[in-house]
């Protein structure tokens, strides 16, 4: 047996998430019908807690709605770069105290992109820079769901149609022991955003997105909606 998270859209402007542990069979093996298991297992019993609609976001889903949202090949349109993957704009935008961000890395595919060995030879992480914006470390995946969602903003009238059919998404690739970004739990978020009517406000600038998302400034003392 194992532990995985899956992530439910709440629609409630103070939390915009819910993050439910869920116990399923666990099935060893890094071959994809070991992971098509595992995805099975684990949508079988959240159903039995009630969550009947789930989508699997990530390489190993079985539906090409899922699949296309994985972060390796969700694209994301740049000034600079044309429409290079998540994954490597994630990468790519790291800065670190001895070096970053490398920029050379958003042209790699998204594989080559996670491996790149200077990712983990340049000292602690410091920021993200992303076509001249620096994001903090935190709020905590706060940048990763801002270019996550951004990408999705050409796109958002096939996901209203699409993506707001879920009540849950799950990554079976996401174990919140070892990660911190998980691309489910972003969809959550932007289905409440989306039914909200916040995704707008959200995404005019970081400023916005972290203090609708995150509250920062409500933490402060000053945020409103």
């Amino acid at each position: 047996m194992a532990k995985r998270p899956i992530f439910v859209p709440t629609n409630k402007p103070n939390q915009l998430y819910k993050e439910v542990e869920i116990d399923f069979q666990y099935f060893n093996g890094f071959a994809l019908s070991q992971k098509l298991k595992c995805v099975t297992s684990l949508h079988e019993s959240a159903r039995k807690n009630g969550y009947n609609d789930i989508l699997e976001v990530s390489t190993k889903s079985s539906e090409k709605l899922g699949h296309r949202l994985s972060a390796f090949n969700l694209m994301i349109s740049t000034k600079d770069y044309g429409n290079i993957s998540i994954e490597s704009a994630f990468q790519g935008s790291k800065v670190f105290e001895n070096a970053g961000p490398y920029i050379d890395i958003y042209q790699k595919d998204s594989l080559s992109a996670k491996k790149d060995t200077r990712l983990k030879n340049s000292g602690d992480l410091k920021s993200f820079e992303f076509e001249g914006e620096i994001w903090d470390l935190e709020p905590k995946s706060a940048f990763y769901d801002w270019i996550y969602i951004k990408a999705l903003l050409p796109h958002m009238q096939y996901i209203k149609e699409n993506l707001i059919q879920y009540n849950a998404f799950s990554d079976i690739e996401f174990n919140p022991k070892k990660s911190i970004n998980c691309q489910a739990r972003t969809c959550a978020i932007l289905v409440s955003l989306i039914n909200l009517g916040l995704l707008d406000k959200a995404m005019k600038t970081p400023e916005c997105f972290n203090n609708i998302v995150y509250h920062t400034a409500a933490k402060q003392g000053t945020f409103e909606f």
